[in-house]
């Protein structure tokens, strides 16, 4: 069976491309906080260096402007979100959050209940990205 030339196959996975000032403090945290296991380190001849880490299920989220207010009036009560922000589901909001930030990472807001039913936390983290964490409450 071909594709069809006028729908596109669908992706088949995302990355996140991040370019971080210091690799290794990045991936100790990303990888020993979070939890994100490995699947892929390189090396290049010069400095370059690139770990592929595994962070569940990728979404791509879309928001226009007024979402993204919302959201921040949410979860943290005023606008603070950058234009890029990562969100990752854990399963516990709270222990999640108090490791990250034990790790390394600044905490922004603590975990909220949102009006979505879920547990949701606001975090500044290394590669100066802003995290959310968020637990599904509801069935």
């Amino acid at each position: 069976m071909t594709d069809d030339p006028r729908r596109p196959s669908r992706p088949l996975q995302m990355r996140l491309v991040v370019e971080v000032d210091d690799h290794d403090e990045a991936v100790r945290f990303y990888r020993d906080v979070l939890g994100a296991p490995v699947e892929l380190e390189a090396h290049g001849d010069g400095d370059e260096r690139v770990t592929i880490l595994d962070s569940g299920r990728a979404t791509l989220e879309l928001s226009n402007r007024a979402q993204v207010e919302m959201i921040d009036e949410v979860e943290v009560g005023r606008r603070v979100a950058p234009r890029l922000r990562v969100a990752f589901e854990v399963t516990d909001t709270g222990a999640a959050t108090d490791r990250l930030v034990a790790g390394g990472a600044e905490l922004v807001a603590p975990p909220t209940r949102t009006p979505w039913d879920s547990l949701n936390a606001r975090l500044e983290a290394p590669g100066d990205l802003q995290l959310t964490l968020f637990q599904e409450l509801g069935e």
